[in-house]
Formats: structure tokens, C-alpha cells, sequence
């Protein structure tokens, strides 16, 4: 739990010093993954929340296309696909987007 908080806050605070602005829309949009510390990667899952299995892992850089968004507990999932693989489909946090 304090690696995830730890994360976000990361998350936050390297994206005000880059100059860049997380994904806080709600829905729609090409975005890409940014934010994650360089020996990890953003979890793409089967549902909006932890508690579902990870598809795959997504480094920063990755492109995504973001259908929507929604509310889970503390945190905001959008419904993304790869756009190197549109067949691929799943929820990532959105505090690890960064609109493209």
C-alpha cells in the first residue's frame, strides 16, 4: 500500500517539475504512459482495481487510447487500448497518463 502511494506521489510530483499535466479528463483521447519509476511499469488490468489480474506491463512511452474513465475507491481507471494493438484492452490509473 505505501509503494502505491509512494508511486503516485512520485508520479505527481515529476510530472509538475516536467512541465507536463496528468490525464484528469474523463473519458476519450491518445495518451501515453509517463510517471513510472524506470524499474517498473504501469499495470494494465482486467478491471477498474487492484483486486483484477494484470494483462500485461506498460513502460513509459507506451501510446494509448483512452475510451473512459471512472471512479474506483481512491483512485481514477480509464478503459485504454494499445494503440500498437487496439485488440489489446484493459484499465490503467490515469495518475500515470500524460495526454498526447
Amino acid at each position: 500500500m505505501r509503494i502505491a502511494v509512494y508511486g503516485t506521489l512520485v508520479a505527481v510530483a515529476l510530472t509538475a517539475l516536467s512541465g507536463c499535466e496528468l490525464a484528469t479528463g474523463g473519458s476519450g483521447g491518445n495518451y501515453e504512459v509517463a510517471g513510472v519509476e524506470a524499474d517498473d511499469m504501469l499495470k494494465m488490468r482486467a478491471g477498474p482495481g487492484i483486486g483484477y489480474r494484470v494483462i500485461v506491463g506498460l513502460p513509459n512511452g507506451t501510446a494509448l487510447r483512452i475510451s473512459s474513465c471512472q471512479q474506483t475507491g481512491g483512485t481514477r481507471w480509464c478503459k485504454a487500448s494499445l494503440n500498437t494493438s487496439p485488440g489489446l484492452e484493459g484499465y490503467v490509473s490515469w495518475a500515470y497518463l500524460k495526454e498526447i
